[in-house]
């Protein structure tokens, strides 16, 4: 599971609830109740937000770990020469 999802979930819970209340609050006259409705809109809006860059944020180091783990396997077989690094035998090599 994302790390984002549960505020991307939490922030459509309040932007949900504070449309509703933005309704309830006009049809009864309660400006009150609207403007906290907008309130709980807005906090809502910036949760889903929060969440959508956790996921961004999460998916960027997904990525320079994949391509850390591309550098040091070119790395090993550049300086290995494609040979078996674990290859201790030095009976051939001149000195």
């Amino acid at each position: 599971m994302s790390e984002g999802l549960g505020d991307k979930v939490h922030g459509k819970v309040d932007e949900l609830g504070g449309k509703a209340k933005q309704a309830v609050g006009s049809a009864t006259g309660n400006d009150e109740l609207r403007a906290e409705g907008h309130a709980d809109e807005a906090k809502g809006k910036t949760e889903g937000f929060f969440g959508k860059v956790k996921d961004i944020a999460e998916d960027v180091v997904d990525t320079a770990k994949g391509a850390a783990e591309k550098v040091g396997e070119k790395f090993d077989e550049v300086t290995h020469h494609g040979q078996n690094p674990k290859n201790t035998d030095t009976t051939s090599q001149t000195r």
